[in-house]
């Protein structure tokens, strides 16, 4: 599979396509723990996400998130700079378009950063958005099928970045073990899993019953239960991030949390993320898993010429918090 980097604020999961490993470019997805993006909620047996499709929505979260991703790169440069440890290569594990390798490649100005990823078509996104921001020299690529790509030809590197793409392989602590052995000695691995739900609506929103995010959340949590399960390998674990690094063999473990805070009135940028958000929500969820007044509700939410829909509406806000676990590879 090809997780990508979840670019999209906290809070939702990415549909899972076997054979891949894409995560978040950016962050702001997950499930009901903390990812944003906009990843479909689905049904339990529609689990799969078609990545290349949903590459714009990748690179528009990524845009929006952008404060977030480069405090986060910039914190990671912090951690790395106190220790003494020079940064000369960068992996994006998952990286989807590349919106978080680029971001790396302006923070470490004399680093390559490179994005790996199991799907050609977002490499070459990733290689036009770098061009775009004059890295094209910094910024490579490298097409590996993740998990399996994980145990080869990766190289090594000073820092590993993975955004919502660990979730997405069927063993997550092997994963975290292979990425554990690419760092070189004092090099450090990062990964975004977990954080705050995004919530984006009062609870009150004036159609249908309140509380309608809070049930989402429950229909997601389901999603994201059946997608485990049908992942090759599924390996369960306690999803203590930093226990896991803690056995992957790495030290100095710590997490920090991020926000991304856009007050209403949101803008169109926002709105519009919004709106394919929930669109694909109301494309993957039916009656079976939630009642037809919240269908009915979405129906609303998604209408773009509805003055109570996402588009139009006042009370439209974007709040999410992407959490990043750090551990170090012993000298």
């Amino acid at each position: 599979m090809s997780p990508h980097s979840d670019t999209a604020p906290a809070g939702e999961h990415g549909n899972h396509r076997h054979g891949h490993g894409h995560g978040n470019g950016g962050q702001a997805q997950g499930h009901g723990h903390g990812h944003g993006h906009g990843h479909g909620h689905g049904h339990g047996h529609d689990t799969e996400i078609d990545w290349e499709a949903m590459s714009d929505h990748l690179v528009a979260a990524g845009e929006l998130e952008m404060p977030v991703l480069r405090d986060v790169a910039a914190r990671l440069h912090g951690l790395l700079d106190s220790a003494g440890h020079e940064v000369r290569r960068v992996l994006d594990v998952g990286s989807g378009p590349g919106v978080m390798t680029c971001v790396f490649a302006e923070e470490f100005g004399t680093a390559d950063a490179v994005a790996v990823d199991g799907s050609q078509p977002l490499l070459d996104r990733a290689l036009t958005r770098a061009a775009g921001l004059g890295l094209a020299g910094r910024v490579g690529t490298l097409a590996a099928e993740l998990p399996a790509g994980l145990d080869d030809g990766l190289g090594t590197a000073d820092l590993v970045w993975s955004s919502k793409a660990v979730h997405h392989l069927g063993d997550q602590q092997g994963a975290l073990d292979a990425l554990a052995r690419v760092l070189r000695p004092g090099g450090a691995l990062a990964v975004a899993e977990g954080g705050l739900p995004m919530r984006y609506l009062p609870r009150d929103i004036g159609i249908g019953a309140p509380g309608l995010l809070a049930r989402l959340d429950g229909v997601q949590e389901e999603w994201f239960a059946a997608m485990r399960a049908d992942l090759p390998g599924s390996t369960p674990v306690v999803e203590d991030w930093p226990a896991m690094l803690r056995a992957a063999g790495l030290t100095g473990v710590t997490s920090f949390t991020c926000l991304l805070d856009l007050p209403a009135p949101l803008s169109a940028a926002g709105r519009a993320y919004l709106l394919a958000h929930l669109t694909r929500v109301r494309e993957k969820v039916g009656g079976d898993l939630l009642a037809q007044a919240d269908l009915d509700t979405l129906d609303v939410l998604v209408d773009p010429d509805s003055p109570e829909g996402i588009l139009r509406r006042p009370d439209a806000f974007l709040l999410a918090g992407t959490t990043v676990h750090v551990g170090v590879r012993p000298h």
